[in-house]
């Protein structure tokens, strides 16, 4: 799940540096001092008028004490001129992001005020004021610059080299999704450890949008429903053969053995999931009828082989241009006649991809777009698409169900790895719920079959 998405033996991140007065984990509201009636909060205040659309939607409260912004607002406070460096040197999601997650900005849970809904009124405010993240005029930025130079604490921010970049930042190289730099950005999101995603995940670790059937469904509940949902519309049998492309902690291969009696390949580039898998088939006594790979999807060598083939929430890594060769490995895997699903993320608006948040932090090099081109790109690899599922509701009630999970085990999170990846976990999981809730995000199950042969799908649509 990714979008407002560490290494596989993760070090503690760094704690953030300490600020000049108050440092990032210690509130300016607890310095002994009165709010100044000027300062740092105002001078930004002014400065961003033509950025914001006119006074700040926020109640903003800086590391000097000053305020500035409605009183009933949201709070947000800065708690070191870092924040403003990085700001400024990455304007918008990226350098806010940032600043959240080192500590140097945050946004207190006071008056009814919780991070969902302060970032739920900042979207409305810019709806409503009509922002389109469209860059300001010179004019407008130089008369910022200037009213920022006036006060000597942001003069210095202004000035300064800009912040390194937070420790819980991705840091991959390569070749775009070559082989090797796919396992790197992979390892970053997938390898925190098992232990981290059994405290979030509930216990089938299935890491994609599950299905409610009721309103009392449980998560648990709706994953299991999830997983069997697909297992029938892969029309999976007593020894039918599944190859589970991208197959994370092995929910969808044990439960399709388990529960449905079929032969299953899963692969993954994800050395930690692959023990954790390996682990739970000797556990079930499952060896006779699934294997799992520590494999790239490309490497594949079966050609015509499986019955079915699965592939949940793995497309939006493979890239853009990969995304033809992605969709020809699922075509040539199955025999004529043979089903395939995709369950995959999609996006609209401003970034194609998965947002500069996302990429920089959760899931790097991951990409996403409207279900449309997703869609087409499938049928131009070779299979016929037979039904589209939209499950974009289904997915906030999942990481709901997720956040809660997540804010309930934090403090044994916080042990496992530091509280800045924590604090970039809660932002992710904050703001996805957010972007499916709004429609900026969905996900869809998207039901093929391959050409060729006939093949036995029903003539009405199941649930």
């Amino acid at each position: 799940m990714t979008d407002t998405a560490t290494p596989a033996t993760p070090a503690t991140p760094a704690s953030p540096a300490t600020a000049d007065t108050a440092g990032p984990g210690r509130s300016p509201a607890t310095d002994g001092r009165s709010p100044a009636p000027g300062g740092v909060a105002t001078a930004l205040a002014e400065a961003a008028r033509p950025f914001v659309g006119g006074e700040l939607p926020v109640r903003l409260r800086a590391w000097d004490g000053s305020e500035a912004g409605p009183a009933d607002g949201p709070r947000v406070e800065l708690r070191s001129p870092d924040a403003v460096r990085r700001l400024l040197w990455h304007p918008g999601e990226l350098g806010a992001a940032q600043a959240y997650v080192t500590g140097e900005l945050d946004v207190p849970e006071v008056d009814g005020w919780t991070l969902d809904r302060a970032l739920a009124h900042a979207f409305a405010v810019a709806a409503q004021r009509g922002l389109s993240g469209s860059r300001p005029s010179p004019t407008a930025l130089a008369a910022a610059v200037r009213t920022l130079l006036g006060v000597p604490e942001l003069r210095a921010a202004l000035l300064g080299r800009p912040p390194a970049p937070p420790a819980s930042q991705a840091r991959v190289r390569g070749r775009l999704h070559s082989p090797l730099r796919d396992r790197r950005a992979i390892s970053h999101h997938y390898d925190l450890s098992n232990e981290f995603y059994s405290l979030i995940l509930e216990e089938s670790m299935a890491y994609s949008c599950g299905y409610f059937t009721s309103e009392d469904t449980t998560l648990e509940e709706a994953q299991h429903a999830k997983l069997s949902l697909v297992c029938r519309k892969l029309g999976l049998a007593e020894g039918s053969t599944l190859l589970d492309v991208g197959c994370g902690w092995g929910s969808l291969s044990l439960h399709a053995a388990e529960h449905f009696g079929a032969r299953v390949v899963g692969v993954t580039i994800a050395a930690e999931q692959k023990r954790f898998i390996d682990a739970r088939i000797a556990e079930r006594g499952l060896a006779d009828r699934v294997e799992i790979r520590l494999q790239d999807y490309r490497e594949v060598p079966e050609r015509d082989h499986f019955d079915a083939v699965s592939s949940l929430e793995m497309g939006e890594h493979v890239g853009e241009r990969n995304y033809p060769t992605y969709a020809e490995v699922l075509r040539r895997s199955v025999r004529p006649g043979g089903r395939v699903l995709v369950q995959q993320m999609s996006r609209t608006g401003r970034w194609p991809g998965g947002g500069p948040f996302i990429e920089s932090f959760i899931a790097p090099d991951m990409y996403m777009r409207p279900v449309g081109e997703t869609v087409a790109y499938l049928e131009r690899g070779g299979l016929e698409v037979r039904d589209v599922h939209a499950l974009r509701e289904h997915y906030v009630r999942t990481v709901d169900g997720w956040l809660e999970r997540f804010e309930a085990n934090r403090d044994r999170l916080a042990e496992l790895v530091g509280e800045e990846v924590v604090r970039v976990w809660r932002l992710y999981l904050v703001g996805g719920s957010m972007a499916f809730r709004d429609g900026r995000m969905g996900v869809d199950q998207i039901l093929m079959v391959r050409p060729g042969a006939a093949h036995d799908l029903p003539p009405t649509r199941g649930s």
